[in-house]
């Protein structure tokens, strides 16, 4: 495990385990948002955020949390482990609620309210999102796939390491 994409859901717990994944490996972390997002609230273009992917992913030692599902197949191709958290999206919407009003070391800014647009994406996510997930990581079968379906599952699998 030199190599980790984190993905899944949003409010799935994704960041949590990254950061205690990061503290157990000693691997470098990064978020996608924090790449993507300014404190500002705007994006960076399409083509800064991927030269920056670019130059993570040339480094010998990653963890990369997030979806961004238009460079997900470019991560996949460097990846050596995949986490995908695959949790009850009741529990995907109490973690993003949950949040709100927090400072995250994972974006830039402290989200104000449970945006409207945020939450319809995650009641969709596992019809318009996890489907090609899981189709790309058929694809990507060689790598080591660990795919969480309750946060028990990942405080067990934190235990291992």
């Amino acid at each position: 495990m030199k190599k980790i994409i984190v993905i899944g859901c949003p409010g799935s717990g994704k960041s949590t385990f990254s950061r205690a994944l990061r503290d157990k490996t000693k691997l470098p972390l990064y978020y996608l948002d924090m790449i993507w997002h300014k404190p500002d609230k705007t994006n960076v273009t399409r083509e800064e955020f991927d030269s920056r992917l670019h130059e993570i992913l040339k480094n010998e030692e990653w963890i990369i949390d997030g979806n961004y599902n238009r460079t997900m197949e470019m991560r996949l191709k460097e990846c050596d482990t995949v986490f995908l958290f695959d949790l009850p999206t009741e529990v995907c919407l109490n973690g993003a609620s949950s949040r709100v009003g927090t400072k995250r070391e994972e974006m830039p800014w402290v989200e104000e309210e449970f945006d409207p647009e945020f939450k319809e994406y995650i009641i969709s996510f596992p019809e318009s999102k996890l489907p090609e997930i899981y189709s790309l990581l058929e694809k990507y079968s060689d790598k080591n796939i660990f795919i969480f379906r309750s946060h028990k599952d990942v405080s067990g699998f934190l235990e291992t390491i």
